[in-house]
């Protein structure tokens, strides 16, 4: 790790930032939130918290005492065991070491109300379906009974190839309940990309489609789905969904499969151990075999309980819809909201067909009351001067998540003056290697303006600095100092662990390095200025890529962009370039290239004026929408292409030229 001087953070302490964009609940508000209502109960048992501070240093420093109170609050089914945590060292946290639990029992073992609306599924492909927990319930338990007469069992591994559709939620939690493991990836990934995913899980059941619709364009799956068959020699049987104009030939019918099962068989519930696996997600895996990172029963139960409750305040009778794939952990995140006895909106094709403003249609036809989306979609949005609450009835809205990247803070001031003021805007940093979040909103807390409110229950999140120490308003890397339920098990044939030390625990021994750059502020608040691998260094000054596209794409004639830094082995200040997209009807011209070097110099340091500033056609994305800041250094640091990322797995590969041709200029 590079050598750094400590510096005061200009984005989180600048005078623009920090804002109080929405207060804090108070008094009987609070009281109605679920946050609100767990503090009462610790309360009516002897624990008083005066504010959100307060509870955070108590969750994690009585570990044991907050994770076993989840237990008890949630009512989670199943056995706790005699003991919260049996190591509190990291990696290697015995969490409830003695208990009993499953997943889909959170869900499904005890249903208030089964004619309460479970499931909503809008779609491009077919018309709207609705399942009521009642009927959410019978369908596990018929694809339950298939998947064991297909010969599922304990211990086993169950993949899918399929849209975001009411059948991927139903075929999860079937799998789970047996106590086999699934995975799912979606019909948009490539071929390779999914055998590089689902392979090394060697599956017994793969579920799949021969396509599916984006919008008005049928896309045909067929002779990728024969590749995927044909690359997973474990597969004994495959059941396919028929799915718009799209059928699987020579598989079992899921449709079929179902209807043929025996009535008389009850839906069950096996009990596993706490770190039984799962799911498994997987890393972005621009390049080589992705991350498998499997992830637990118990720990993702508790997590999601109180990543809903607590934070995104998800009530019962709540409707949740977060754009999301199937190959995303959000989605995950998402189906987990049916703990809490809410609903779900799951929505596949293109989320922006006909229109920009599809998923605020969706969201007002369908009465969410949670939606949650990316920093992305809401720019676009502010770009095209949209106001959703003029055009739909938002009403039911009441909290806003965005998640997957930095949240510009114009963005923050954009959706205050267009949404209803007491939308509650909630932004979250966590990551596929938790499932969850280490910083969000809560309703203890304000939302303040471009940054994330604060640590999550049970995160004892901080900023080290190069030497190990936490760090206040300094920019420093985002680590995790005690162990939480939802830390990957394991990744998937890491032997020895290898992998999964050298990916949290390679710079400081015993606790969790995420890779985010961040700082902290005294008020506990944070602000994340990018990953720390793609960290611009010049001079000894650190800054996040973060800090350079909200400056950047805040102006109107850059649409996206991109900024890598060359380093130099002498010692030198290397070679810092910028390539940027621009928004239709601009071109590259000198006037153009000033200005840009102008704004950076004023708003960050003259020793981050771009040495290079060139236009590209995009700005190519892992699947999961994040930007290809380590693998492009590599590629202009020389290293093939081919060998750096795999086209399958990112998009707008064929851009990736443009980059190695402006570099050469």
């Amino acid at each position: 790790m590079s050598t750094t001087t400590d510096r005061p953070d200009p984005s989180g302490l600048a005078a623009d930032l920090g804002a109080v964009m929405r207060p804090a609940f108070e008094g009987a508000a609070l009281a109605e939130t679920g946050l609100g209502k767990y503090v009462a109960w610790l309360a009516d048992r002897g624990q008083r918290f005066d504010s959100y501070r307060d509870l955070w240093t108590w969750s994690v420093e009585d570990l044991e005492g907050f994770w076993t109170s989840m237990w008890e609050y949630f009512d989670v089914p199943g056995s706790p065991g005699s003991c919260a945590l049996g190591a509190r060292t990291m990696p290697g946290a015995n969490w409830f070491p003695t208990a009993r639990v499953n997943y889909a029992e959170t869900i499904l073992g005890s249903i208030d109300d089964p004619d309460r609306v479970a499931i909503v599924g809008r779609s491009q492909a077919r018309d709207t379906l609705e399942l009521t927990f009642g009927e959410l319930a019978e369908q596990v338990r018929r694809a339950r009974a298939a998947f064991r007469a297909l010969g599922v069992c304990k211990g086993d591994r169950v993949v899918g190839y399929l849209p975001n559709i009411p059948e991927a939620v139903i075929a999860m939690l079937a799998t789970v309940s047996l106590g086999a493991t699934w995975a799912c990836c979606p019909p948009e990934f490539g071929a390779k990309s999914v055998v590089d995913r689902l392979a090394q899980l060697e599956p017994r059941l793969l579920l799949a489609v021969s396509g599916y619709s984006y919008g008005a364009k049928e896309v045909d799956r067929t002779a990728e789905l024969q590749i995927i068959r044909d690359s997973l020699p474990t597969v004994e049987n495959v059941v396919g969904l028929s799915y718009g104009p799209h059928e699987v030939s020579g598989a079992h019918d899921w449709t079929s499969l179902l209807e043929q099962q025996s009535t008389d068989e009850p839906l069950e519930f096996e009990p596993v151990s706490f770190d039984h696996p799962l799911w498994t997600l997987f890393s972005s895996g621009t390049t080589g075999l992705p991350k498998a990172i499997v992830h637990s029963h118990g720990g993702i139960a508790l997590e999601h309980l109180k990543l809903h409750a607590l934070h995104l305040d998800t009530r019962p009778g709540d409707r949740v819809m977060l754009m999301s794939t199937t190959g995303w952990t959000v989605w995950n995140c998402m189906v987990s909201a049916l703990m809490i006895g809410a609903s779900i909106v799951v929505t596949d094709g293109n989320p922006f067909y006909p229109d920009l403003e599809e998923p605020w249609r969706i969201a007002a036809e369908t009465g969410v009351t949670n939606f949650g989306t990316s920093p992305g979609y809401l720019m676009a949005c502010r770009t095209e001067s949209m106001r959703p609450a003029d055009s739909f009835d938002l009403s039911a809205l009441r909290t806003l998540g965005v998640t997957g990247a930095v949240l510009p803070p114009e963005a923050y001031d954009w959706i205050y003056e267009v949404l209803p003021a007491e939308v509650y805007l909630n932004s979250m940093s966590g990551g596929t290697d938790i499932c969850s979040n280490f910083v969000s909103g809560n309703p203890w807390v304000p939302v303040y303006r471009g940054e994330l409110s604060a640590p999550t229950l049970g995160a004892d999140v901080a900023a080290f600095n190069d030497e190990g120490a936490a760090i206040v308003n300094r920019v420093g890397e985002l680590v995790v100092r005690s162990p939480m339920p939802s830390m990957p098990v394991a990744f998937w044939n890491d032997v020895g662990m290898e992998r999964y030390l050298a990916a949290y625990f390679d710079i400081y021994p015993g606790v969790w390095r995420h890779g985010d750059w961040v700082t902290v502020s005294d008020r506990q608040s944070v602000v994340i200025q990018g990953r720390s691998d793609a960290t611009l260094n010049r001079g000894g000054v650190r800054i996040g890529t973060a800090e350079f596209y909200n400056l950047v794409e805040a102006l109107p004639e850059i649409q996206d962009s991109l900024v890598v830094h060359l380093e130099d082995s002498a010692g030198g200040p290397g070679e810092l370039m910028l390539f940027v997209q621009l928004t239709e009807g601009h071109a590259m011209t000198e006037d153009t290239v000033k200005a840009l070097k102008g704004v950076i110099r004023k708003e960050l340091s003259p020793r981050h004026v771009p040495d290079l500033v060139a236009a590209v056609p995009a700005v190519p994305r892992t699947l999961t929408g994040k930007k290809l800041e380590t693998p492009i250094k590599k590629i202009l640091a020389g290293a093939p292409p081919e060998q750096v990322v795999s086209p399958g797995a990112v998009t707008r590969y064929d851009a990736i030229e443009a980059y190695r041709i402006a570099a050469s200029v």
